[in-house]
């Protein structure tokens, strides 16, 4: 039976409304010393939509979890099929203004470090090689077996070749599919029935792509590296978060406990608005591109 995840939380209750006066990011910005802590949000206007937004891709399906992937065969055949689909579509997805603004403001010295939710690689196509990936990447691939590290491009090629039937139709699907957060897309049973699923080329075990599923644990030491960034930091600029799995909002309650002002930029209510000293609703990429300019123009 596949379970949905517990990502649900209770908003909280007596705080005053979320600000649209970029105003502190500006100030918090300007004194140096950010470390951002990035989510979905941050790459919506890049394509690929959230988890709980408007348009959030849980509103429409349950995504895979680390049991389900490990412990059957049937899904890793329903993940690798629809992630050859959302493949496609990842890889045309380009950075936005959000994190070109990112990028630029660490360019500048501002930000000191950036610790990702996503798995999408965007952050980096924007500039700032510096990103510590808190959930991994689509871009690589690994063996649940020998742990042997790939590129996802050459398994690309390696699925591609066998499932000829699949690929003379799957450019035709990407072109009309909306890709997950996670990197797959929603595709019929049908579809599935038939797609072959490649091993490890190294021992011939299990491969799954290097991201930390639902239901999976962070790296210790990839935990232990962020926290070592927030311990340094002036403030914590949370991005685009709803901060619901205990992964990043632990970063948010270190800072908060250290005394290290919290600001969270997000559209809608997140887990750790409680945390923040200062919460503003708008969008991300006009508002962080505004941000450039009036610490550009200080």
């Amino acid at each position: 039976m596949r379970m949905r995840p517990t990502l649900t939380w209770e908003p909280a209750e007596g705080l005053p409304p979320a600000s649209t006066d970029p105003a502190p990011v500006v100030d918090a910005v300007r004194a140096g010393g950010v470390v951002v802590l990035s989510g979905a949000g941050l790459s919506t206007e890049s394509g690929i939509p959230d988890y709980r937004g408007e348009h959030g891709s849980l509103r429409r399906r349950t995504p895979m979890t680390f049991q389900e992937f490990a412990g059957s065969a049937a899904a890793r055949q329903r993940y690798w099929a629809r992630s050859q689909v959302g493949w496609r579509a990842m890889t045309r997805a380009e950075p936005n203004a959000g994190h070109r603004a990112v990028a630029a403001l660490a360019a500048a010295g501002l930000v000191d470090g950036v610790i990702t939710q996503n798995v999408d690689g965007l952050q980096q196509a924007a500039g700032l090689a510096d990103v510590i990936e808190l959930h991994g990447s689509l871009r690589r691939v690994i063996c649940l077996a020998c742990g042997d590290l790939s590129d996802r491009t050459a398994l690309d090629r390696r699925l591609r070749g066998a499932n000829p039937e699949f690929e003379s139709a799957a450019a035709q699907r990407a072109a009309a599919a909306r890709v997950n957060p996670d990197g797959d897309v929603d595709l019929p049973d049908e579809a599935v029935t038939g797609f072959r699923v490649v091993p490890c080329e190294a021992c011939g075990g299990v491969l799954k792509p290097d991201v930390v599923f639902f239901g999976e644990n962070v790296p210790r030491e990839r935990v232990a590296d962020c926290r070592k960034l927030v311990e340094g930091a002036s403030s914590l600029l949370v991005l685009g978060s709803s901060l619901t799995v205990m992964s990043g909002l632990r970063f948010a309650r270190q800072a908060h406990q250290a005394g290290i002002p919290v600001l969270i930029v997000n559209q809608g209510p997140g887990r750790g608005d409680a945390l923040a000293a200062h919460r503003i609703d708008l969008p991300l990429g006009r508002t962080l591109s505004d941000v450039v300019t009036q610490v550009a123009e200080s």
